[in-house]
């Protein structure tokens, strides 16, 4: 196997055979390590982006998202706890309902702000905040109720973890 550009290619006869995608997890309101638009945080409309992933491990049966700050003074805070996604869902729009059961099976849990939902990044004044999107593909649905905090869904995935995929956002305001 010879590494190029970092694909692995490995030589069959005359064909060359690349891996498969990696699991991804991006947003059209902003790129990998950038800003993360005033609308999608408690200074401006507090509404939760746009997400977007593509190429879930086979046997994903359900998917789970938390969104984190690590830099938060004192210790990580938790800004949405969504689970129960579909297999077949490929996307969550911009502004998802702060609902328990938002859509299609879905189900939130409790932030760090003692709300139902996604809580957009605020951090103290002055400084810059890392945002971790983090999608659990699972190889089975959760029986979580709604309400769940992070720690109720860290522990229901254990060990039907597929594939992680994350997307990382800062703010500073």
């Amino acid at each position: 196997m010879r590494m190029r550009s970092g694909l692995a290619l490995v030589a069959l006869g005359a064909a060359l055979v690349t891996p498969a995608r990696a699991f991804e997890l991006r947003s059209p309101a902003f790129e990998q390590g950038a800003a993360i638009p005033t609308e999608h945080a408690c200074t401006g409309s507090n509404v939760s982006p746009p997400l977007a992933w593509r190429d879930p491990p086979e046997g994903t049966a359900a998917f789970a998202l938390l969104v984190e700050d690590p830099d938060a003074p004192g210790g990580t805070w938790v800004h949405w706890v969504l689970y129960g996604i579909p297999p077949e869902k490929t996307e969550l729009p911009r502004e998802v309902p702060a609902v328990e059961r938002p859509d299609e099976g879905m189900k939130q849990g409790r932030n760090d702000f003692r709300r139902t939902g996604y809580g957009g990044p605020c951090p103290p004044p002055g400084s810059r905040h890392r945002y971790l999107f983090r999608l659990f593909a699972l190889d089975a649905p959760l029986g979580l109720a709604p309400g769940a905090t992070r720690s109720d869904l860290l522990a229901a995935i254990r060990g039907h973890v597929l594939a992680e995929a994350r997307l990382v956002g800062v703010f500073a305001r």
